[in-house]
């Protein structure tokens, strides 16, 4: 009978090391690495400012809803955007495939604005063959690359 005791006694204290282990060891959702951000191009748009005429290239993040909106809150916190106090904690720069940078957001609101980005050139100027965004988590910081996307349909 003390044999069974001791048995029964050793695999509850078994069973609580491990749950206790495996519950201290869980991960905070918030602390999961993100993914990269799937760029793809939605199409051209024209338009004119000051008398001249531009082609906008806008632009959708597939994945844009694995993204928190917390990533895109206002952060008065951190360094201002130009004269804007309140831009968001994440900002998302547009650049070609040679690396320069060609537009960016530093108030996008939530996750879905990514849905919403765009770049603009003169309408006799020749895009880049492909672009990529950076998602720069100011607060981290940690920065997300996307893939390459056309400029073209």
């Amino acid at each position: 009978m003390k044999i069974a005791k001791r048995t029964s006694l050793a695999l509850i204290i078994m069973l609580l090391v491990f749950s206790t282990q495996s519950f201290s060891s869980a991960k905070n959702p918030r602390e999961s690495v993100l993914p990269n951000p799937v760029l793809y191009f939605l199409g051209p748009e024209l338009y004119e400012t000051g008398g001249k005429q531009f082609i906008r290239y806008t632009y959708d993040v597939a994945n844009k809803d694995l993204y928190p909106d917390d990533l895109f809150a206002a952060s008065p916190d951190l360094p201002p955007c130009g004269q804007n106090t309140k831009a968001a904690r994440t900002w998302v720069d547009i650049y070609d495939q040679s690396g320069k940078r060609l537009q960016g957001f530093c108030a996008l609101g939530k996750s879905s604005d990514l849905g919403k980005i765009w770049f603009g050139l003169e309408i006799d100027q020749v895009p880049p063959s492909y672009v990529y965004i950076e998602m720069n988590d100011r607060k981290t910081p940690v920065k997300y690359k996307s893939n390459l996307a056309d400029t073209t349909l």
